[in-house]
């Protein structure tokens, strides 16, 4: 036995740890609860010096699957992490890593996959990879994950494999949940253990041995193509087993193709994957004490599908309940048990009666409480000899019309929100819209869009800035949240802090969703279908990575030109998943995936321009605005109203305050954003038809103060400041100086 540590840790933790240990060339992401813990442990490891893996911030994870799948056409060592919607997300780049025979290692910390939206723990994004030709491992608890990290890489890498490996584990329960666990001390036995990387298949990494990889095929190709694929995956079953007795001798865990407990002599068995079957061996447990005889089969690869091992563990079995964290809608029963009955089918002498459950959805915690109910089912069918119900649902529940939610807000709409006192008036020489405001004061009796109630941390810079823009906008609005902060904390179901319709979709596809709402609005006016005002906004509020992932949307839905306004809150990073870095960030900052320590000063490039992005793709209106100029903003509100109603899109950037994760004080909130604008780190500018014009000139002023008048006030820029990162900052001065003097160049020049 090799020297091994004791300690508690999660899943996710032990992921990361594997990771450092194997020290992989290169890992490719994009944060998603629950899995993007691993990169942050990860970024924090690197910044310790305990690791040399080159880690790369995604634009979404589709991109994070491409850099992946890039590194490993070079024969580089590859992870990557995902749940969810990242993982569909990048869906249609799995059968290109695993058809083209490149191995890496993946993370999947399942979760829910939205339609509506839960963050928690279910198998929905774990049964769609199970057509991607990818291996799949299952880990029911964080030494389990630490485990099977080390020999995914060895199987993937086999040269009976060849095929890349997904090690899935369960969101919030198996990857925050701490357990006891041992990992090695050294993490040269790990590498020991792994083997030196493979050398002798094609990759793309020598020059003097030229490859083409992925090349089209024709059909009599491709079915070869797909039958080594094939075999492939099926040996995988083989070297699994192989690496695992290999392993267990290194570390005395082992890991047989089903963990199957107290199965010798079971009549009545629960299938459950992951997490879930931890919970019911204690069961078991209690029921054979009262000489019922119970066992649980819990599965630790399901790709390929261990089908003979389920027939031999099902050879006395007379009932099998299959616990299923996710439906195959209308299939009368989830993904494994159409597997589990094809295997068992395969046996003429076996008898067992398969019944399916589906539990456990969006989180919802599976206790003993409920393995006994499960089990109890299986022993009532036992009693009656034949399944009375074989497909159902457990721990749904019926509504109860008694306990109907009454509307608490009266429906506010039309003149309620129209105070006829702010003036657009297009200036017919200079084509210029001039906007006439009344004193502030005056519009504070008009409705809040949003009704108190909602989550927002304390001094959120959200809400503020999004009630002073539609301070600005007359009349009925249709609102598109992308997935972010301000979504999350406003709507969390039966509740909404929304007084007039809100849609959600996710952060890749807002802006191309409300193009389509549009579109649609106009058509059915246009054909009589509706009779409504015509007045109506219609704006997508996106931020925390919206404009990163939801850039090509955002893009293609500006060059069609919809009459819409998209409005992005800038807080600098991905709050709503943890205060990771966005391409937003500034260079330097700190977040979560840019820690600073000994080998890195926060984040190691220059901040993203979005505002002259979506200038250059010639909509009539950009804009960027501050709570801490309000009328400024109320101004640009009004004019992107006008040109969203009669011309085509509209875009604006707010900056916005996040004390939490900026790790300052709320009270300075105006200041820090006033701080921003005077030190030319965020000009306030508007670009109206193709021309730029300074709204606010601090300079002019005489108002403008060094950026360290900006920095100084948030815990995660203070480092910039100190004399060992004079040469970071003076790159940050010198960009913001760049910007600002190319922006007054525009300003003077109309053809800039």
């Amino acid at each position: 036995m090799i020297e091994q540590v004791t300690t508690f840790e999660s899943g996710n933790e032990m992921a990361a740890l594997a990771a450092a240990q194997i020290n992989y060339h290169l890992m490719g992401y994009f944060p998603i609860t629950p899995s993007t813990e691993i990169a942050q442990l990860l970024d924090q490891m690197k910044a310790r010096g305990e690791h040399d893996i080159v880690l790369i911030p995604a634009d979404g994870e589709h991109g994070s699957a491409g850099i992946c799948y890039g590194a490993a056409v070079m024969g580089a060592r590859v992870l990557n992490a995902t749940s969810a919607n990242g993982l569909m997300y990048m869906l249609e780049q799995l059968p290109v890593q695993s058809g083209t025979r490149f191995p890496m290692v993946m993370n999947l910390v399942t979760r829910s996959i939205s339609g509506p939206l839960d963050i928690r723990g279910d198998h929905s994004d774990l049964y769609f990879a199970l057509n991607t030709g990818w291996v799949i491992l299952t880990a029911r608890t964080p030494q389990a994950v630490y485990d099977m990290n080390i020999m995914a890489l060895k199987i993937a890498e086999h040269e009976d494999v060849r095929l890349p490996v997904i090690v899935a584990y369960d969101g919030f329960f198996t990857s925050h949940q701490k357990r006891k666990v041992q990992y090695f001390k050294d993490r040269q036995v790990v590498q020991a253990f792994i083997g030196e990387r493979p050398t002798h298949f094609p990759n793309a990494s020598d020059p003097r041995k030229p490859v083409t990889i992925g090349a089209h095929m024709n059909g009599d190709d491709l079915i070869n193509n797909h039958y080594q694929q094939s075999e492939a995956l099926y040996r995988a079953a083989h070297v699994f087993q192989q690496v695992a007795k290999e392993y267990a001798q290194w570390s005395g865990r082992e890991y047989p193709l089903l963990d199957l407990y107290k199965m010798e002599d079971a009549e009545v068995a629960l299938f459950l994957i992951n997490s879930a079957a931890e919970t019911a061996k204690d069961v078991v447990d209690q029921l054979r004490a009262k000489g019922i005889k119970a066992g649980v089969i819990s599965p630790n690869i399901i790709r390929p599908f261990p089908s003979e091992a389920i027939r031999q563990a099902c050879k006395h079995v007379k009932v099998l309940l299959v616990g299923e964290r996710a439906d195959s809608y209308g299939a009368h029963g989830g993904n494994m048990t159409h597997e589990i009955k094809s295997a068992l089918k395969e046996d003429p002498y076996n008898q067992t009666i398969v019944l399916t459950r589906i539990f456990g959805l969006g989180g919802k915690d599976f206790y003993p409480d409920d393995a006994k109910e499960f089990f109890n089912i299986a022993l009532r069918t036992l009693d009656k000899g034949f399944a009375e119900k074989p497909f159902d649902y457990f721990g749904h529940m019926p509504g109860d019309p008694q306990q109907k939610w009454e509307q608490v807000i009266e429906p506010m709409y039309g003149d309620a929100f129209k105070t006829g006192l702010i003036q657009v008036i297009e200036d017919k020489e200079t084509k210029r819209l001039k906007v006439k405001l009344p004193p502030l004061r005056a519009l504070t009796a008009k409705p809040k869009r949003l009704a108190p109630g909602h989550g927002a941390c304390p001094g959120c810079g959200i809400f503020p800035a999004l009630e002073l823009f539609f301070k600005g906008i007359e009349g009925d609005v249709v609102v598109l949240f992308q997935t972010g902060c301000a979504y999350v904390v406003t709507t969390a179901y039966p509740y909404s802090s929304h007084k007039q319709t809100m849609i959600h979709n996710l952060f890749q596809n807002g802006p191309a969703t409300l193009s389509g709402a549009v579109e649609a609005f106009f058509e059915m006016k246009r054909r009589g279908d509706i009779q409504v005002s015509d007045d109506v906004t219609f704006v997508m509020i996106t931020g925390d990575g919206g404009m990163d992932i939801g850039m090509g949307s955002a893009i293609g839905t500006a060059l069609r030109n919809h009459k819409l306004i998209m409005l992005e809150y800038d807080n600098e990073g991905y709050m709503n998943t943890g205060s990771q870095m966005s391409y937003s960030t500034p260079i330097g900052h700190m977040t979560s995936t840019t820690g600073v320590g000994k080998t890195q000063n926060g984040k190691a490039f220059h901040h993203k321009d979005t505002p002259q992005i979506m200038a250059a793709t010639n909509i009539p209106y950009v804009f960027t605005a501050t709570e801490a100029f309000p009328q400024d903003l109320i101004k640009k509100a009004a004019k992107a109203q006008w040109y969203a109603q009669h011309e085509g899109t509209a875009y604006g950037k707010l900056l916005i305050t996040c004390p939490l994760n900026w790790k300052s004080e709320e009270r300075y909130g105006e200041k820090i954003m006033k701080a921003a604008v005077d030190s030319c780190f965020f000009p306030l500018y508007e670009v109206e038809r193709g021309k730029t014009t300074i709204t606010y000139d601090p300079e002019e002023k005489n108002k403008r103060v060094p950026l360290q008048e900006w920095l100084k006030y948030m815990g995660k820029a203070k480092h910039l400041l100190k004399e060992e990162n004079r040469e970071l900052f003076a790159s940050f001065e010198q960009e913001v100086e760049r910007r600002w003097h190319r922006l007054k160049a525009m300003h003077e020049h109309p053809y800039l």
